[in-house]
């Protein structure tokens, strides 16, 4: 093949699939974008007044944090899901594998999923926040970062714990 039909190829792809592609990244972003001040908003009018000042300010911290994680990983998925046909590649064998593992992966991964539930019920019941001073599980520090599988700590010494929300059964947090 020589350069003017790789060029006239490249250009019928782009034409037909390029601008495909770059429609789904854009609309992409722009969801990504709306969610993250959707969820701001939504977050910030919930807890408002129920709430003193910087306990609401860590608490809004901590659900914005968390849920916006979750819906870009949901959002990302989807639009590389919906790119991958635009190269030629059915996705439909990944959907039914994706589906099956999943099931395989849900069964095996009992300690993912009780993660999850916990993570889930530590920000709904408010137990503790970004920046809080906790103690959990032995270990005592200030809280770095909170997702629905895990908690990372960061002791006087600079060191950096993970512990899975599951292992989590008791909380000291100073006021």
């Amino acid at each position: 093949m020589n350069i003017t039909g790789f060029i006239s190829n490249l250009t019928s792809w782009f034409v037909l699939h390029g601008v495909k592609v770059f429609l789904i990244l854009f609309v992409a972003i722009v969801i990504n974008r709306f969610l993250k001040t959707f969820i701001e908003k939504a977050v910030k009018k919930r807890i408002r007044d129920s709430i003193p000042a910087e306990e609401e300010r860590k608490r809004i911290e901590t659900l914005v944090t968390v849920f916006e994680g979750t819906f870009k990983f949901i959002l990302w998925i989807v639009a590389i899901l919906m790119i991958m046909p635009e190269f030629g590649l059915d996705i439909t064998p990944i959907l039914a594998g994706v589906g099956v593992a999943g099931l395989a992966v849900g069964m095996a991964a009992r300690d993912i999923v009780s993660d999850f539930i916990a993570g889930l019920f530590i920000i709904l019941e408010n137990q503790y926040h970004l920046g809080d001073e906790v103690k959990i599980a032995g270990l005592e520090g200030e809280v770095k970062e909170i997702t629905l599988r895990r908690t990372i700590i960061q002791d006087k010494e600079g060191n950096f714990h993970s512990i899975p929300n599951s292992k989590i059964t008791i909380v000291s947090k100073k006021r």
